[in-house]
């Protein structure tokens, strides 16, 4: 039972940290309460405690001590509150029951009143001997605070700690552990659901600063390290800016999950975006403000509306982007300031007049140098990016250039030679990616590169972008830029192999530096992308063949990847339609390289070994067409068939073999298979074919049949699995007799086995069987392919067999991430460009069991599925069907087949 006055200092704590929290959530947008917001909370929580000690009767010789954040004075709202009882030396609690007994009855007391607390009981030698051996003890111990008890005995464990500091050592160790913790972050600020206290420029790393300044004896606020030298007054402001912003956001995510949580989850951006009273709105025009939180740029057009949630990532995006700057100012003068003066002096190597080589770093020959000559700003990238040794930027240059800011205006991007200089950076031989990345962690390619700003921090809300737009642009130039690299060429060797022998390299760098730099404005982005390299070109001198394949890449850098994906590439009408789309064969290299390098800059899970494939066959074809050979499909089927059959005389299949299959195979199958699954299909079924007599069977089509016109003694179905030759995923044949409901009842086993479909082929032979191919992936699939293969060719075969009625599909479980930002279904159904079958598109949110789902719809409406292409993007279900029917001619019966396809869709 809990006692009369700690259950009212429960309710005296819950009714003032409510009021508290209350004001904290009226602030709104401004950040300037927070501070006391938090100071406000770890006062009153100081004062439970100081209450619920004298409570518990401790002896005036013991000591309550706050540590951590705690002790550093502030306190979010649903944070541990960390706490120290701080003993005489030799007491042991273990030992001394009555002393156990009020430690337990302290701490319990915390809990009921609702603090979540954490403890321990040491001595000082204890203390001493834990941070000795841990750093982040060490750490804890050095915000020390005392609430109540024996002052002698707390600062007898304060001058201890400072005896046993060792500022260089602790530099280290903090700055090590920094690095471990950005790398389990991903080393970037730009996560789509960041930790705003230990990603990247969270909270975590300004703490580190004043952990080790205060370690150093270097002071203990911004304003300390300002009067010290190692911060100038703008950055102090620019920091307890960008602090408050973080802090706040941490307050208010707090606040709405109502338990600990620090990261910007999809389910609560919406929430706490509203909390700061943002709302989805049209951007307005931008114009052109100050770096930091508050002066983030938005969308230069009133297209479209932007949400909630993407206003505060994107304010969230420039703080952080902001505290990485200036963590790695801070660090590296502490550094310099806890190092041997004349040996920093010693390393110092003239560049020439306005820049050193500081021991592989680049520094500045004075503070004003940007300001003075404004031209060295991007001279200081080329030269990083050209000079050997030269691994980074000093100090005192990223302090230059970050006080230089306000000279990178309009003039500054106008002028030639600065112009000429950008270009020239874009054209060295080495190192771009890394120069690019630098200028936009500087900040400076946003302000040279104006139109670039708008998109820094713009989250992608299509869910299978992994980054956001700015660092997903700098992937693809870096992808571009490895096709050049030979060290590179074992990683898609095609496309090394046309970059090889491609002579302007630039070209294709500034196309992918442009192909999404009007993503978030509403409209087309490919063709506001397009207008804007059509000016960058014309302003930076580029002669007009040039800028014309530039602006071709950035307007049609999506097209190349939906034919593959979306279209029938066995059609020679698509391939002729693509070819005259792109007209040239070197515009089809460069449009061929950029796509590869763009997919494989959406995510690491985007790109895959069959799209790759479908992108190479499209450039292939296309390149026949443009050569001046039209695509002769009988000619691509008998070259096809002399590939499968030299494959298959390795493997000793008897003369002629192959033709019990082949006679019943027409143009399209050859057309959509490559030799190698020819082959294996023809050594696969040409065995069973003639042994259970197919060929005769279609030259009499005499089965027998019941009264619903099903065979009665039905031929069992055949069904094989390999490895994908590619290494990615299953091959997975079927052979069976034809019959409305196969392809699903195929997707409904696979999707009760819990594996995905990439790829599905679908095709009906001339004796009445379906010969379908599927490639899918699964869990665990490279350790266990061989029980995963068995299990199939078995499970599978008898799931076809067995008929009856189709299953039930089951509700799939719906991510949080859709739940967050949902596709709207869509369903577009088009007959092809003959008139002779459909085009049946999909787009949904992706969900288990979405396919079967789909595919019970098909079966319903006796749909035939002749090609199916299965396209997951994230969270996100892209699929496209080649299908025919005699109830889709029938306009009523399409438009009820379109309505129950998007019931499906809607789930």
């Amino acid at each position: 039972m809990m006692d009369d006055g700690v259950s009212a200092l429960r309710q005296r704590f819950r009714d003032d940290k409510a009021a508290l929290m209350q004001r904290l959530a009226d602030q709104g947008s401004s950040t300037r309460g927070i501070r006391k917001a938090l100071s406000g909370l770890c006062r009153l929580t100081d004062q439970v405690l100081r209450e619920l000690w004298q409570r518990a009767g401790f002896k005036a010789t013991y000591s309550l001590v706050a540590v951590g954040g705690y002790g550093r004075g502030e306190l979010f709202p649903y944070s541990d509150v960390d706490v120290l009882v701080l003993m005489p030396d030799g007491m042991k609690p273990e030992q001394d029951e009555p002393l156990k007994a009020r430690l337990e009855t302290f701490i319990g007391w915390c809990w009921d009143v609702g603090l979540e607390i954490g403890s321990s009981v040491r001595t000082v030698e204890e203390c001493l001997n834990e941070a000795g051996k841990d750093v982040t003890v060490q750490t804890s111990l050095l915000e020390a605070r005392l609430l109540r008890g024996n002052r002698p005995l707390f600062n007898r464990l304060v001058h201890e700690l400072e005896l046993a500091m060792d500022p260089k050592a602790f530099f280290v160790a903090k700055t090590l552990e920094m690095t471990q913790r950005h790398y389990k972050y991903d080393n970037t600020p730009y996560a789509l659901e960041p930790n705003c206290k230990e990603s990247p420029g969270g909270l975590r790393d300004l703490q580190v600063i004043l952990w080790i300044a205060k370690a150093a004896g270097l002071g203990n606020s911004w304003d300390d390290l300002a009067r010290k030298g190692l911060a100038t007054p703008l950055e102090a402001r620019q920091i307890k800016a960008n602090e408050a912003l973080l802090s706040q956001i941490r307050a208010r995510l707090h606040l709405e999950a109502r338990r600990r949580e620090d990261r910007l989850v999809f389910d609560l951006q919406t929430a706490v975006a509203e909390s700061f009273g943002y709302r989805a709105h049209t951007p307005p025009v931008e114009v052109p403000t100050g770096d930091g939180p508050n002066h983030a740029p938005t969308p230069s057009t009133a297209k479209g509306v932007r949400r909630a949630s993407e206003v505060l990532m994107k304010r969230y995006y420039w703080a952080a982007k902001a505290v990485r700057q200036l963590n790695k100012i801070l660090l590296m003068n502490i550094e310099e300031r806890l190092a041997d003066e004349e040996m920093v002096i010693d390393r110092r190597r003239p560049l020439n007049e306005r820049f050193f080589d500081k021991g592989g770093m680049l520094e500045v020959a004075h503070d004003d140098l940007y300001v003075q000559q404004p031209h060295a700003i991007l001279e200081t990238f080329l030269i990083y990016q050209t000079t050997l040794g030269i691994k980074g930027l000093s100090a005192r240059t990223l302090r230059a250039l970050f006080n230089a800011r306000p000279v990178m205006n309009a003039a500054f991007r106008a002028d030639p030679a600065n112009r000429a200089m950008f270009l020239r950076i874009l054209k060295e031989p080495e190192g771009l990616t890394h120069a690019l990345r630098l200028m936009n962690q500087t900040s400076v390619l946003g302000r040279y590169l104006w139109v670039f700003r708008n998109i820094v921090g713009q989250m992608q809300h299509d869910l299978f972008h992994v980054y956001t737009v700015d660092q997903h642009i700098l992937m693809v130039v870096r992808n571009m830029r490895r096709f050049f690299i030979a060290e590179h060429s074992h990683e898609y060797p095609f496309c090394s192999q046309l970059a090889a022998g491609w002579d302007k390299p630039w070209q294709l760098y500034i196309a992918a530096l442009f192909h999404d730099i009007a993503k978030g404005r509403g409209g087309d982005h490919s063709e506001l992308g397009g207008q804007e390299v059509r000016v960058f070109c014309r302003e930076h001198g580029i002669a007009k063949e040039d800028s014309q394949l530039i602006e071709f890449l950035v307007k049609e850098h999506l097209t190349m990847s939906h034919v593959a994906q979306k279209q029938d590439l066995s059609d020679p009408d698509v391939i002729a339609a693509f070819a005259k789309r792109v007209g040239t064969e070197r515009r089809l290299t460069a449009l061929y390289l950029l796509t590869v390098a763009d997919i494989r800059g959406t995510s690491p899970k985007v790109w895959s070994g069959w799209k790759g494939r479908l992108l190479e066959d499209l450039y292939r074809y296309t390149l026949r067409v443009l050569g001046g050979q039209a695509v002769d499909p009988g000619a691509e089927i008998e070259a096809r068939k002399r590939e499968a059959l030299s494959i298959m005389a390795l493997h000793a299949m008897p003369h002629e073999a192959h033709k019990a299959l082949w006679d019943t195979l027409d143009v399209g199958y050859f057309m959509r298979h490559q030799a190698d699954e020819i082959a294996w299909h023809t050594r696969t079924l040409s065995k069973q074919i003639a042994q259970n007599g197919a060929v005769k069977a279609a030259a009499q089509r005499a089965l027998p049949q019941d009264a619903s016109g099903q065979p009665t003694a039905p031929e069992p179905c055949i069904v094989k699995a390999r490895l994908a030759p590619g290494g990615e995923g299953m091959q997975v044949l079927v052979y069976a007799l034809d019959q409305s409901d196969l392809f699903a009842r195929i997707c409904g086993y696979f999707d009760e086995s819990d594996f995905s479909i990439l790829d599905a082929r679908v095709h009906t032979t001339r004796n009445g069987h379906a010969l379908d191919s599927f490639q899918i992936i699964a869990p665990n699939l490279a350790e266990h392919y061989r029980e995963l293969t068995t299990m199939v060719e078995s499970r599978l075969a008898k799931t076809i067999d067995a008929r009856g009625p189709l299953p039930q599909p089951t509700l799939g479980r719906v991510s949080r991430r859709v739940k967050s930002f949902p596709v709207t279904p869509r369903v577009v159904l088009r007959p092809d460009d003959k008139a002779q079958r459909w085009l049946l598109s999909i787009s949904a949110s992706d969900r288990n069991g979405l396919l079967y789902c789909v595919s019970r719809v098909l079966a319903q409406y006796e749909v035939s599925v002749e090609l199916a292409k299965i396209t997951t993007l994230g969270e996100r279900a892209e699929d496209t069907f080649l299908i025919s029917g005699p109830q889709l001619q029938v306009n009523k019966r399409q438009i009820e087949f379109e309505t129950e396809m998007l019931k499906v869709l809607k789930g």
